[in-house]
This record gives C-alpha cells, sequence and structure tokens, in this order.
C-alpha cells in the first residue's frame, strides 16, 4: 500500500511514525511546509515532520502552494492508494483529492464539527471546555467538513494548557490512526457525515484575542491565559509596554482578597463598589492578585517586555508593580 504522508509540525510527527512502522504500508513520500527562518538569528530550519522523514530516507516535497500543477504532478508521479495529513497548513485542491484510489483522510484535533479549522487546541482550551478529542476524516472541498471515519475523546483537566493537550492529542491521534488503518486499508469502515447546522469553527489565533480584557470574568481570563500558553501568549499593558501573562491559580484555588472596597491607598476608584477591572489588588511572592469584572486572578508567571518569563516571586522582588497601579 503507498501512502504519502502530509504534516507540518510535532503534532504530526507521531502519525508519521505510525505509518512507517506498520507493516503493509510503504511511506512513498512526505509533504510539507517550506523550511522557515527560526530564533533570534533567523536560522532556515526544517519542519518536524521533514526532520522525521529525512530520518529514513523518504523523499520530501515542500511546494509553497500545494494547488500548483507542477505540485500536484509531483504528487501524481507517487502514485499513492492513500493520502494522510495532519496539521499540514494547507487546503488540498480537489485536483489532489482525486489522486489516491482510497481517498485523503485527516487526523483532526477536535470532535468534529465542533472547532473547525487551524486552531482547534487554543479554541477549547480558552473556552474552558472540559472534553475534547480527535477525529479521523475523509477529506472534502470544504474546510472539515468530511465525512467522519472514527474518533475519540479527551478530559481537559484544570491543569492542561494548549502545550499540554497539543502532545496528548497528537499522541492519541496517532492511536486513533493505528486502530483505524486495520478497517480503512480493507475498505470496511462505515463513515458518518458531520451535522453541518452545529459545526463550530476555530480560525488561527488573532493578536487581538492574546489580549487580556480586563472587564471579562477571573475565570475567563484564567482560560484565555492557559488556552495561549505556550504560544502566542496572552498579554496586558503596563507601563505603556507589553507584559506577557503566562499562567495564572484556577480563581477560587488561592487566598483571596477582598475587592468590595472603592478606595485603593486613599484613592478614589471609578467603579463604584469594586475595583477598576486591571487594578492590582494585591502583590506578594505567593502571586500578583489583579481585579477582573468578576473576581480576581492570581498571576504566578510573567514577562516584562525585553525580559525573560519569570515566576510572580522574582518580578514582585523588583517592587515595580505596586499595588493601586491599573494594567491595560
Amino acid at each position: 500500500m503507498r501512502v504519502v504522508f502530509m504534516g507540518t509540525p510535532e503534532f504530526a510527527v507521531p502519525a508519521l511514525q505510525v505509518l512507517i512502522n506498520y507493516s503493509g504500508i510503504e511511506v512513498v513520500g512526505v509533504v510539507t511546509q517550506p523550511d522557515r527562518p527560526v530564533g533570534r538569528k533567523r536560522l532556515l530550519t526544517p519542519t518536524p515532520v521533514k526532520a522525521e522523514a529525512q530520518k529514513h530516507d523518504i523523499p520530501v516535497l515542500q511546494p509553497e502552494k500545494l494547488r500548483r500543477p507542477e505540485s500536484v504532478e509531483e504528487l501524481q508521479a507517487l502514485h499513492p492508494d492513500l493520502i494522510v495529513t495532519a496539521a499540514y497548513g494547507q487546503i488540498l485542491p480537489k485536483s489532489v483529492l482525486a489522486i489516491p484510489k482510497l481517498g485523503c483522510i485527516n487526523i483532526h484535533a477536535s470532535l468534529l464539527p465542533r472547532y473547525r479549522g487551524g486552531a482547534p487546541i487554543h479554541h477549547a482550551v480558552m473556552n474552558g471546555d472540559t472534553v475534547t478529542g480527535v477525529t479521523i476524516m475523509y477529506m472534502a472541498e470544504g474546510l472539515d467538513t468530511g465525512d467522519m471515519i472514527s474518533s475519540v475523546e479527551l478530559p481537559i483537566e484544570d491543569i492542561d494548557t494548549t502545550g499540554s493537550m497539543f502532545k496528548k492529542l497528537s499522541a492519541a491521534g496517532a492511536q486513533l490512526l493505528l486502530d483505524t488503518l486495520p478497517d480503512l486499508l480493507v475498505g470496511h469502515v462505515q463513515a458518518v457525515a458531520q451535522n453541518h447546522e452545529i459545526a463550530v469553527y476555530s480560525p488561527n489565533i488573532s493578536r487581538e484575542q492574546e489580549l487580556i480584557n480586563w472587564s471579562q470574568s477571573a475565570i475567563s481570563i484564567w482560560n484565555q491565559v492557559r488556552g495561549l500558553n505556550p504560544s502566542p501568549g496572552a498579554y496586558t499593558i503596563w507601563n505603556g509596554e507589553v507584559l506577557k501573562i503566562w499562567t495564572c491559580d484556577k480563581p477560587g484555588q488561592s487566598e483571596g482578597t477582598n475587592v468590595s472596597a472603592n478606595e485603593i491607598n486613599g484613592t478614589q476608584v471609578t467603579k463604584a463598589g469594586s475595583y477598576e477591572p486591571g487594578t492590582v489588588v494585591a502583590v506578594s511572592e505567593q502571586g500578583i492578585q489583579v481585579a477582573a469584572g468578576e473576581g480576581v486572578l492570581t498571576i504566578t508567571e510573567l514577562q516584562p517586555a525585553g525580559k525573560k518569563a519569570m515566576q510572580a516571586a522574582q518580578f514582585v522582588l523588583g517592587g515595580r508593580l505596586e499595588v493601586g497601579t491599573v494594567l491595560g
């Protein structure tokens, strides 16, 4: 069975490894995104999927645009029976979908039709979901609209971030592929159509979604922070500069602070009966407590502009962030 694999980030590597090690399958080619500059020195770096393919001497294609005729011809020349994708980063055109006789399947990091699109893990964590999963589906011309072949659920725990769920879902996706391949290769799968009326989309994260709105509830901001960890990171503004917020305690888990007073150090705040959202109400080695639209958020790890990320205990030693400061 001749298989072409398409993928780019670390998320896709375990699935590629499953195909490489699967008896009766020959991975005849890998398609991944072009090498990109990485780091401060902007060194041209291969994708994790390319690096894995090169370990096994598998031919690698890196088209800038997959839909270009020359790219399609390169794929046709590989004569794949099946194309498997996982976080590739480009939509497959009809000309590519028509190449393999067994079709094209995709390993998608959500329980479809929820969170179609490019950032399903980010959105699941940011929205405070407690369950997510992986779906393997046939690919169609629409964005993650194809019939579903198999799926598996995973819990999202309080300690999870997008980074931790990325690893869990990557491993779950590879295992689901391994479990699905026997029936798929002999044509015994019974795919189920998605209910398009309940579809939810998860586009790539915008810069606006990274900015903390302190008028939201503390629990919403906590979800935003962990949903944007480790990339691209949530931020607020302090002294006219970006202040990244990396980790916080779940609201209600740390020592509370009385935020019912409407004065801080003798200064009247703008919202009667409570602190103005974004106001620093307590500073200690345990964390920096900030009033939200509802509740208080305790920041435990942060990163000032031009500095490395640090624990709140290290940051407060400088004494630069005073009670009464309004962030944002």
